[in-house]
């Protein structure tokens, strides 16, 4: 499997100075957010955190739009998770939510793929979320967004599966990159994934699953089984 293919990231200003990354191949990391959506936390039996989860998904899971989804032979439930994508466009350490919203570099469309049934066996996600083709990304778009309007929706083989607006997360997009920054620093170029909403569900192959970020960004992925 190729991790070649870039995805883009344009010009953008951030507090008077000029962001520009030309392409990018992988993000130094990933930080994933869990059971960001109430629904979700309802459906997958859990309880709605009182601080922001996360965890990280390694840089080697990215493939672009197009790509296919391999399902690994070790896994015998694997589901997508549609997320928005927050790109970090300058470094921030410590961060108040407005600092942390200065420092966006876009956003981008973004799927969770989980190996469920490894979640639920293992004590920790790596191997779940980990898989190479489990972090398919879109297109980033880094115009002006309001962040507590942005939907997110999935649709598998044309069929609407999730939908959701960024006003339904637990944790804001500010405060989840404020909370985030105050253990690790944002770098330029790390993806911050959002949480996914309710309605999450397996994959098989042959299937077609995208993701969008409504008027923002989408990537789409055929499922293929590993040969």
């Amino acid at each position: 499997m190729s991790f070649s293919k870039p995805f883009q990231l344009a010009r953008r200003e951030i507090s008077r100075n000029e962001f520009r990354m030309a392409t990018l191949n992988r993000p130094g990391k990933i930080v994933c957010i869990g059971r960001n959506y109430r629904e979700h936390a309802k459906e997958m039996g859990n309880e709605v955190p009182t601080e922001p989860l996360f965890f990280l998904k390694p840089s080697s899971s990215i493939i672009a739009d197009g790509q296919p989804i391999v399902l690994p032979a070790q896994s015998e439930r694997v589901e997508f998770e549609g997320e928005i994508g927050i790109v970090i466009g300058s470094a921030i350490k410590r961060a108040s939510e407005s600092e942390a919203e200065r420092a966006i570099g876009g956003i981008v469309a973004l799927n969770d793929v989980t190996a469920r049934d490894l979640q639920k066996k293992d004590s920790q996600w790596t191997r779940a979320k980990g898989f190479d083709t489990f972090c398919p990304i879109g297109a980033v778009s880094n115009g002006s967004h309001d962040l507590s309007n942005l939907t997110v929706m999935t649709r598998v083989n044309g069929v609407e599966k999730q939908r959701a607006s960024s006003d339904e997360m637990v944790f804001s997009i500010g405060k989840l990159l404020s909370y985030v920054s105050h253990v690790m620093t944002l770098e330029p170029g790390d993806i911050v994934a959002t949480g996914t909403p309710s309605g999450v569900g397996p994959l098989a192959v042959g299937d077609i699953v995208e993701i969008e970020v409504v008027g923002v960004s989408k990537v789409s992925n055929p499922v293929e089984a590993r040969a």
